[in-house]
């Protein structure tokens, strides 16, 4: 990805460390590296962000965030990569990773009798939760390895790219 391209789209770091809801962790936000548009930067902050994607809690956004401030990654896009996961494609991508799940542990992905209850969550949590749980794990580690890769070579090819022009 060219440093650019994502520096035209990422959010400015003073108007977010000046953001009144942020004030309280403020100074965690000083850290230039947080900020940093590089191939480390990114291609970890894509990691993080993907990984945490398929990580289901509901906290996923400051799940991101904290990975990203401990590994010094880049921030905006550790936090901006979580939305993968939205309301709209969670369903479909929670779906395949207990399907996934249920496969790898040799069972059935069937669901008798669904019903929107707690209840019903606590009954079944020891039939779904293993296939679930191992299907989500599978899925954010390839999915996070796969886009630390990716966005490792688009950077790589992009700067070849850019000394043979230049060179030409």
């Amino acid at each position: 990805m060219p440093k650019k391209t994502l520096l035209k789209y990422l959010p400015n770091a003073e108007k977010i460390r000046r953001h009144s809801s942020l004030q309280p962790i403020a100074h965690l936000l000083e850290r230039s590296q947080l900020w940093h548009v590089n191939r480390h930067s990114v291609s970890l902050a894509v990691f993080i962000g993907l990984f945490c994607a398929f990580v289901p809690v509901p906290a996923q956004m400051l799940l991101a965030a904290l990975a990203a401030i401990w590994l010094k990654a880049n921030l905006p896009i550790s936090v901006g990569l979580v939305w993968i996961s939205n309301p709209i494609t969670m369903g479909p991508m929670f779906y395949f990773a207990y399907k996934l799940g249920a496969w790898l542990l040799g069972g059935e992905a069937s669901i008798d009798n669904f019903s929107w209850s707690f209840s019903w969550f606590l009954d079944n949590a020891s039939r779904i939760g293993y296939p679930f749980l191992l299907g989500c794990l599978i899925c954010s580690w390839v999915s996070a390895v796969s886009g630390y890769v990716l966005s490792q070579l688009l950077w790589r090819t992009h700067i070849i790219l850019k000394w043979n022009k230049r060179r030409a």
